[in-house]
């Protein structure tokens, strides 16, 4: 039976590359020129030159699988999210179902691996729920995760075992065994991440600042009357972040999430409005970028255990 790969023109008359997109398993290997997989829904990929010729990949290429790459050692460019990017030696990307990946041609001396397997794989077990959690799927390429030399030992020995696992004779245990790996490692990757936040002081530091300034700018140049409450995906926007870098960053140096920042940021100026000045609640609401004063009133209660009129009551 022929085999088709669908294509997603990007820019007709532009020289953009056209989006390959890979459907399964089987595809891939087959595009690698390698043996077909030993299970239909998940492949671990030795990346060392001589396994996996990764130069047969398309230069830009979309799936419907999951792929958690380790990139111990790597000559020449990953294309991840937009753009290209050249990953450190001890890195890990993690790429959700329909994101734009790929390559460039030039390889070598790589050394590392990518676990590709469909969701469906999942099914069944609560990692099937849970994945969806892991915030670092939907990262940028900037956002990448730096190993250490002893988290590099870990993560090797987890995709040593998965290797293992689906390169022997499956049996029963099989799948709850490498099921049991993936949760292992995406585990790691969380604490690793964390670690990565809290250790790049300077950057946190200047983060915060730099949140605090644009939340400030933000209301003083009344841009709220215009464009309402500040979001999650503008600040990240302004930051250069990917929302949920930004909110995991910020949560595992603050102990709150971007969105809870801004809360933190309306009640602050809510206080000030209702304490220095005699607006309305309504107007009050329609200056911080509310487009209901039930909304407002709905949000400084649940923060505060006073609704507005009590607070500035109370405050008088």
């Amino acid at each position: 039976m022929g085999h088709r790969f669908s294509l997603l023109s990007l820019n007709m008359k532009s020289e953009t590359p056209k989006v390959v997109k890979l459907e399964s398993i089987t595809e891939i290997h087959r595009m690698l020129d390698l043996p077909g997989p030993a299970h239909p829904l998940i492949t671990l990929l030795d990346t060392r030159e001589e396994q996996v010729n990764l130069s047969r990949l398309p230069v830009s290429y979309v799936t419907t699988l999951y792929k958690i790459s380790f990139i111990n050692k790597l000559g020449g460019k990953f294309r991840y999210g937009q753009g290209y990017y050249d990953f450190d030696e001890g890195s890990m990307v993690f790429t959700a179902p329909n994101q734009i990946v790929g390559s460039t041609a030039i390889y070598k001396g790589n050394e590392g691996y990518s676990l590709i397997f469909h969701q469906d794989f999942l099914q069944g077990y609560p990692l099937a729920a849970k994945i969806k959690q892991y915030g670092f799927f939907s990262y940028a390429s900037n956002e990448a995760l730096h190993l250490s030399e002893q988290e590099r030992t870990t993560v090797s020995a987890i995709f040593t075992i998965i290797g293992e696992e689906l390169n022997s004779r499956i049996d029963d245990f099989s799948h709850e065994v490498v099921i049991a790996q993936i949760e292992l490692l995406l585990s790691y990757a969380k604490r690793f991440y964390k670690r990565q936040f809290l250790t790049r002081q300077a950057a946190s530091s200047d983060l915060l600042q730099q949140l605090e300034e644009l939340l400030n700018t933000y209301f003083k140049e009344a841009k709220s009357v215009n464009s309402g409450v500040p979001t999650v995906q503008y600040l990240a926007e302004q930051l250069n972040y990917t929302p949920n870098y930004l909110s995991d960053m910020l949560r595992s140096l603050t102990g709150l999430n971007a969105q809870q920042h801004i809360h933190e940021k309306l009640i602050d100026k809510s206080k000030e409005l209702l304490s220095t000045t005699t607006l309305t609640i309504s107007e009050v609401a329609y200056q911080l970028g509310f487009e209901h004063s039930q909304s407002f009133s709905r949000l400084f209660k649940m923060k505060t255990k006073l609704s507005p009129v009590q607070f500035r009551s109370a405050f008088n």
